[in-house]
């Protein structure tokens, strides 16, 4: 493809049948976690992770993520699984902050590695993480993740990559009610003396193996009046109209929270995301059930062209808009589509 003045300079940027660009993409680099994290892959499941063969290789990764900057993406993000067990990630992350045209490359983290590989990661050209933080209660952080892990741990490593440059960062926490929606107000206040934002996030039906229920959802418009009652807010302007976060900004000193909506407030119509599964599946949404093979096409001889071709045509045709969808059908009293990829193969 050519450089086209109307569509920027690194060729024509396709939108889908809604009107949305592609601007995000994550990719998930590894499905296995050391952690078991009940909204995500329960501890009393069994799991089968995928051979090394199976995965995409940096080099396939690179090439999938220069195609797509052609289409329009300017933000990457890498996820899991845990992505810090991929060997070697911080060699992945020095090739894809090369790519010319990308403007943010994030990694979304349970943070119990990240102590260690923070400076790495930094040194390689990270621009910033994302840690998941359910509690700072020990008894409830170590039920929430499965497996007994150790909260204080993640929170050094969330200093480390603080040290390191890796910010600003945030906090994503799931909210469940019975589980932590006690700890919304403390869990903003210790985040907030620190200067990290979080992202309190409406607990979701990804997947298939978590139980969700509408009956566990703590709402957004909840999450913000507990947090309210402690400090004054005011709203912030989203940054982007792609943004999924709702933000709100500590009148005190400037510290900002977001809640992320998903089940009370559906954010469909500016999803500017897409998805690679480690083994190379284009997802389109968090809550698709299937997606093209983009690593079967590679390892079978498409050429670039090809790809993009195949990429625009396929962006063309999205229609993704499942949590508005969900939302229709709770309301006329029926449960939301069966199938869906788990959380753990495609990030969060």
């Amino acid at each position: 493809m050519t450089p086209d003045s109307t569509n920027g300079a690194f060729g024509s940027q396709p939108r889908d049948r809604l009107g949305r660009p592609i601007r995000d993409l994550r990719i998930s680099v590894i499905d296995r976690c050391n952690f078991r994290c009940t909204f995500c892959m329960p501890a009393d499941r069994e799991y089968r992770f995928l051979p090394r063969q199976q995965l995409m290789t940096f080099e396939e990764i690179e090439r999938l993520v220069r195609l797509f900057v052609q289409l329009g993406v300017r933000k990457l993000r890498l996820t899991g699984g845990e992505p810090l067990l991929r060997r070697d990630i911080e060699e992945l992350v020095r090739i894809l902050a090369a790519v010319p045209g990308i403007e943010d490359l994030a990694l979304t983290t349970n943070g119990a590695l990240l102590g260690a590989k923070a400076p790495a990661l930094a040194d390689a050209g990270l621009n910033r993480v994302t840690v998941s933080v359910e509690s700072l209660r020990a008894d409830v952080f170590g039920r929430v993740t499965g497996l007994g892990h150790s909260v204080d741990q993640v929170l050094d490593g969330i200093d480390a990559a603080a040290a390191a440059g890796l910010g600003p960062i945030k906090i994503n926490t799931v909210v469940m009610k019975g589980t932590n929606e006690g700890e919304i107000a403390d869990i903003a206040g210790y985040f907030k003396e620190r200067g990290h934002i979080v992202r309190f996030i409406e607990f979701m039906d990804v997947g298939t193996v978590n139980d969700w229920s509408l009956d566990r959802v703590v709402t957004a418009s909840e999450i913000t009046g507990r947090i309210a009652e402690r400090w004054p807010l005011e709203p912030v302007d989203r940054a982007q109209a792609s943004d999924v976060a709702e933000r709100f900004r500590y009148l005190d000193d400037g510290v900002e929270f977001g809640v992320i909506p998903s089940i009370s407030r559906p954010f469909c119509g500016d999803c500017a995301r897409a998805r690679l599964s480690s083994d190379g599946r284009l997802y389109t949404c968090l809550f698709a059930d299937t997606g093209p093979s983009l690593r079967d096409r590679l390892r079978a001889g498409a050429t670039d062209d090809d790809l993009l071709a195949f990429l625009a045509g396929h962006w063309r045709q999205r229609e993704d808009r499942y949590s508005e969808v969900r939302a229709e059908r709770l309301r006329a009293g029926l449960q939301p589509a069966a199938e869906r990829v788990e959380m753990f193969r495609i990030g969060g």
